[in-house]
């Protein structure tokens, strides 16, 4: 691609994840094998837990986190957030409560969560928005008073971490690997836990409700015999999927780091514009930049805004828009809820480009083309 066209993101493959992708496909294991066992271990290293299971997606994840934890009840959650985060709360049997966020982080606002917790609470769904981690201590707080369990939507914040530790490591975790995220397996999934428990049941939701896969059954004297304990689903990796993995969280800090420095440089070169407030990072964590989204002054049209960028070579987008709780199906199901904050947010952002390689010619591009973008953008 042309360095004079911008591409909101972009996965970083190298010649080293194509080789042992090759070595995966001559080896005639292509299913749940020893290299699918090999990314879980490390990655539950790379985080801090005892335990990883990976999945197909992030959404799997958070719907056998939640099955896994046997939680019934209502879970609290941003409605500022993709709607898997939702889908995989009544996917599992349970009621999401949508909370507000705060306008600086885009994260859930604590305070909101405190007046939403009912005695039919039982857990609250962080979203990390972003590469953001939410305030975690205070969470964690909240949940012990309150005795709930914490399941971590951490898929835009592989890597990130607050108070000194990764995000996944506070509750049970759940990552995306999809080809916008810090690192990618095409499609995949994580669980992370300190939990044994929480980790076998993982296990067997994802494989059919059968507690052992092919890799484990391979090695036994009875190797066909399959009995599930439970209707499972099909939420497996692949070993194709999982040789990428291992390759990616090899360089996923560098990969981190690079994201921060062209964050900073954005941050800088935005400055000059007062109709925009670049992304804020809360000094308790370290933001990873999964995406760069900025917030607008209302005198400007958000949409021409990015309609005006997608059309002069930036990849502009919007994350999110409309709330999740303005969705026709959440409408209808729970009815109108208010949420003004979370409104009046989704209304004013954009997300601008952001991958690893960006060049400073590309950056320089995206500087130039939102300053363009704003004068033609302004509401008359």
């Amino acid at each position: 691609m042309s360095e004079n066209k911008v591409p909101l993101c972009r996965p970083e493959i190298g010649e080293k994840e194509i080789e042992e992708i090759k070595r995966v496909l001559d080896s005639g294991w292509l299913a749940h094998g020893p290299k699918v066992k090999e990314f879980e271990k490390k990655f539950a290293e790379y985080i801090g837990v005892k335990y990883a299971v990976s999945l197909n997606s992030c959404a799997s994840a958070l719907q056998a986190a939640i099955m896994a934890k046997n939680l019934k009840g209502e879970i609290i959650l941003p409605s500022f957030t993709f709607p898997a985060s939702a889908n995989a709360i009544i996917n599992a049997g349970c009621i999401p409560v949508f909370a507000e966020i705060r306008k600086d982080t885009m994260n859930i606002d604590i305070s909101d969560v405190e007046k939403k917790i009912t005695l039919r609470t039982v857990g609250i769904m962080p979203v990390h928005f972003a590469g953001q981690s939410c305030e975690m201590d205070k969470i964690m707080e909240l949940a012990k008073k309150h005795n709930m369990t914490i399941i971590e939507d951490s898929a835009e914040a592989i890597g990130t971490t607050y108070t000194g530790k990764k995000t996944g490591a506070f509750g049970e975790g759940c990552f995306s690997f999809y080809p916008t995220k810090n690192i990618t397996t095409a499609e995949g999934g994580m669980v992370t836990t300190n939990s044994k428990e929480t980790a076998e049941m993982v296990q067997t939701i994802r494989g059919h409700g059968v507690s052992k896969g092919a890799y484990e059954r391979e090695h036994a004297e009875k190797p066909w015999i399959r009995m599930a304990t439970m209707p499972g689903y099909n939420f497996r990796m692949n070993e194709i999927q999982a040789v990428l993995g291992i390759e990616q969280l090899k360089i996923l800090d560098e990969l981190n780091e690079k994201r921060r420095k062209n964050a900073q440089y954005l941050n800088r070169g935005l400055s000059r514009y007062r109709e925009i407030t670049t992304p804020y990072e809360d000094k308790k964590g370290k933001h990873t930049y999964q995406m760069y989204v900025i917030q607008l002054d209302e005198k400007i049209d958000r949409d021409a805004f990015v309609i005006y960028l997608r059309n002069n070579g930036v990849e502009a987008n919007v994350h999110f828009f409309p709330g999740v709780h303005q969705h026709p199906y959440y409408e209808k199901t729970f009815g109108k809820k208010s949420l003004p904050v979370t409104e009046s947010i989704s209304r004013i952002v954009a997300t601008l480009p952001m991958f690893p390689s960006m060049t400073k010619k590309q950056m320089d591009i995206i500087i130039e083309k939102v300053g363009e973008a704003l004068k033609t953008a302004r509401w008359h």
